[in-house]
C-alpha cells in the first residue's frame, strides 16, 4: 500500500513515495511545472510506476490557520489530478515543511542549485512522512 506525496508550486512540484508498509517517505523528485500537460504527463509516469492507493498533498495554509490563494491554487491541481489518479486524495499542512526542509539541507550543507533542485523533494518527503505519522 504505497502512498504519494506531492508538494505542489507554481515553479516546481516535489514528489516523494512511502514504503510498501506505509511507514517511511522517500524523494522520487523534483518536477519542473512548465505547464500542465508536461507536469501531468511526468506524474502519470510516476503514479503508474509506484501505483499509489492514496495522494496526499501539501495544503499551504498561512500561518494563521487561514486558507489564501495557493490554497485554491492547489485545490485545483487536485481537482485536475482526479483525471488521472482514481484513489483517495487528501491534504496535509504543509506549514513549515520549507523550513524543515530548509533546516535538513542546512545541515547537510546542500548550497546553491543542488538544493533548489532538492528542496521541493525534501518538503515532500516531510508532507508525507507529517500524513504517515499521523496515520500509525
Amino acid at each position: 500500500m504505497r502512498i504519494l506525496g506531492i508538494d505542489y508550486g507554481d515553479a516546481r512540484v516535489g514528489v516523494a513515495v512511502s514504503d510498501a508498509l506505509g511507514m517511511m517517505a522517500s524523494g522520487v523528485g523534483t518536477i519542473k511545472n512548465t505547464g500542465r500537460k508536461t507536469l501531468f504527463s511526468e506524474l502519470e509516469k510516476i503514479i503508474g510506476e509506484y501505483k499509489p492507493e492514496t495522494v496526499v498533498i501539501g495544503l499551504p495554509k498561512n500561518m494563521d490557520g487561514t486558507e489564501g490563494f495557493r490554497v485554491d491554487e492547489t485545490k485545483k491541481f487536485a481537482d485536475d489530478l482526479k483525471k488521472i489518479f482514481n484513489g483517495t486524495i487528501v491534504f496535509e499542512d504543509e506549514r513549515l515543511t520549507t523550513v524543515g526542509a530548509s533546516r535538513y539541507l542546512n545541515t547537510t550543507n546542500t548550497r546553491g542549485k543542488k538544493r533548489r533542485a532538492v528542496i521541493d523533494t525534501v518538503s515532500a518527503c516531510l508532507i508525507l512522512e507529517q500524513y504517515l505519522a499521523k496515520k500509525h
